[in-house]
């Protein structure tokens, strides 16, 4: 991740079409409702039901914070070391320079060229390659040139100082271990970051979990009810009710969460882009962008599913 630089959306959990209840809101209407839909209804509609849901978006997006995280500490490492190695290099005189290049860009480009001419250029490029350039992904994530990757990670005067010196000048020298570290202190900030995001994961997950776990016990409970069950099942119908009114919760905090992220780029919040951080972490995979809120509305989905056979088995007097 390239780090060298000088209203939230809302995605409420969706719910069923009011204009199929049509005007008629109260708790004889809406189990009234359901059982008009089947032409039979079922005897023993929540058996079975009582099934835990994986929360595979959520454990997914972990593991992929958790694998950003050693990719982002892969290059923090890098980094601090080509500081110290650079910092251990002797820098040359005063005034020493190799000849001219037309212009700064056509420096750019031919930093890691002039590196065969001055044993400490060939140095500094040798730490880079072997630093920044030698971790794991690299090459899968950004495939930089050193010029390139010099100009994006440290600054473009710095690699076109390099190539117009033609050598590591003091100043050249000063340069390059302070950007690289703070490169490195922008990437021990991101991981912490980072840890936030999946610690707010596990957060979610345990309360989505306790969610899911009374939703499973109140459908256990129902089904070992001997005879009509009527007050229970009523009884259930309207804990159900209470439980998807926890998922309405639960996505609301997460939407708090979403307004207000734990960094936000400088480019980002220039543009006013709220969601930048969830962005660069989720955008890339193939599992949707926003985890937790996918999983809240699934989990409401099935509350709301068994909510619905619960009405249909009151409706049929059982």
């Amino acid at each position: 991740m390239n780090v060298y630089s000088g209203s939230a959306n809302i995605f409420p959990i969706r719910h069923a079409d009011p204009e199929a209840m049509g005007e008629c809101t109260g708790l004889s209407c809406e189990i009234g409702a359901a059982a008009t839909e089947l032409a039979v209804v079922a005897v023993a509609a929540v058996v079975g039901l009582a099934t835990f849901l994986m929360f595979a978006y959520v454990r997914e997006a972990a593991d992929t914070d958790q694998r950003e995280r050693q990719r982002v500490l892969a290059e923090r490492n890098a980094f601090k070391e080509f500081a110290d190695r650079v910092s251990a290099l002797d820098p040359a005189g005063a005034g020493s320079t190799a000849p001219g290049f037309d212009g700064p860009m056509a420096a750019i480009r031919t930093v890691d060229r002039v590196g065969g001419d001055d044993i400490r250029l060939r140095q500094v490029l040798a730490a880079y390659r072997d630093t920044v350039m030698s971790v794991p992904h690299y090459r899968k994530e950004y495939d930089e040139t050193i010029p390139e990757s010099l100009a994006a990670e440290l600054g473009p005067d710095t690699a076109a100082a390099l190539a117009s010196n033609g050598t590591l000048s003091a100043a050249s020298k000063s340069a390059l271990v302070s950007r690289s570290q703070r490169a490195a202190e922008a990437r021990s900030s991101l991981v912490d970051r980072i840890d936030e995001e999946i610690e707010a994961l596990r957060v979610f997950e345990s309360d989505l979990s306790r969610v899911d776990r009374r939703r499973q016990r109140l459908l256990e409970h129902l089904d070992g009810v001997s005879g009509s069950g009527t007050d229970a099942a009523l009884d259930v119908w309207k804990r159900l009710n209470g439980l998807e009114e926890e998922c309405n919760e639960i996505a609301a905090e997460r939407q708090e969460k979403l307004a207000d992220p734990p960094m936000t780029p400088d480019l980002a919040a220039d543009t006013g882009e709220n969601h930048a951080f969830y962005k660069y972490l989720y955008e890339p995979t193939d599992a949707p962008q926003y985890p937790v809120l996918a999983q809240v509305s699934e989990l409401a989905e099935r509350v709301r599913d068994d909510r619905d056979r619960v009405a249909r088995r009151l409706a049929g007097g059982r």
